[in-house]
């Protein structure tokens, strides 16, 4: 039976901001143990500059070292403009290609060194580039909560440009990233409340960055509002170190999918292969 939530488990995510570099060997052994798990996506790495992101460097090593026989999981990376766009079409074996795009003019300048209107004939581009290759365009609306810069956000800013990315790209799949964690839940339920009713053929998900005090209120508001896609990362590793703040963190997604179960909705996840990768994420991670 097909679960009625989709989990997207984010390793690159977790990753990313982690200084001290993680042997290709272990990410390799990992990334090969979610795949067992059956989660919908795994946001297996990134082709950005080297230099921003040096822990995922060996991106494209990693992927030639998958090993999908016996998973139903599909692959997803990170682009950031035309150039990782092209490495990534090249990839046979992922599916996704995922693009961040800020509602904060701040924060996409820090993100991807242009602005919303650059980022904009940007993603136009890519949109281009992975249509040719037959992959899908994930979007992630950043800041789409809220922002620590004082630009402004609300409902209609986020409506303005989902609605371009749907109707002028053809993008299917939309990610309110609550990219630094400031999302009350009034705020994730007012957004989510307000776009998955304009947009009913658009998958609209949820990227919170959340503590271990706060991440049950966050879930709980953007299921009540509809959403029923939901990015997280083993042990809540993660955040954006290009926020220069302190990383947040992301849903633990090992508590949200036994909560979910709890409450009587299938996962579709195998519970005790994702005991052994939370184990297995114990050697992988610093304390």
């Amino acid at each position: 039976m097909e679960s009625p939530v989709k989990l997207i488990e984010c390793p690159r995510d977790a990753m990313q901001g982690i200084v001290p570099f993680i042997p290709t060997d272990m990410k390799v052994e990992y990334l090969n143990s979610l795949l067992q798990v059956g989660f919908d996506t795994i946001d297996i790495g990134s082709f950005v500059s080297p230099k921003a992101i040096p822990q995922l460097a060996d991106t494209a090593e990693v992927l030639s070292r998958i090993d999908l026989s016996g998973s139903r999981s599909e692959l997803l990376v990170i682009i950031a403009n035309e150039r990782g766009a092209e490495q990534a079409v090249q990839q046979e074996i992922v599916t996704y290609l995922g693009y961040p795009f800020s509602i904060s003019e701040t924060f996409q300048q820090r993100n991807t060194n242009t602005s919303i209107e650059g980022s904009w004939h940007r993603i136009a581009r890519i949109a281009e580039l992975a249509a040719q290759a037959n992959k899908e365009l994930v979007v992630y609306i950043s800041m789409a909560f809220g922002n620590p810069y004082g630009d402004p956000w609300n409902t209609e800013v986020a409506l303005h440009w989902t609605d371009r990315l749907v109707n002028e790209l053809g993008v299917h799949i939309i990610a309110l990233s609550d990219t630094v964690g400031v999302a009350r839940p009034e705020d994730i339920r007012g957004m989510f409340g307000a776009l998955i009713p304009a947009m009913p053929h658009v998958e609209i998900g949820a990227h919170l960055h959340c503590t271990p005090e706060n991440w049950t209120l966050k879930t709980q508001a953007a299921w009540e509002a509809g959403c029923r896609r939901f990015d997280g990362a083993i042990k809540g590793y993660g955040g954006c170190p290009m926020a220069e703040d302190e990383l947040v963190g992301n849903l633990q997604m090992e508590l949200f999918a036994r909560e979910l179960e709890s409450l009587g909705i299938s996962t579709g996840l195998d519970l005790p292969q994702l005991d052994r990768s939370v184990e297995l994420a114990g050697r992988v991670f610093p304390l």
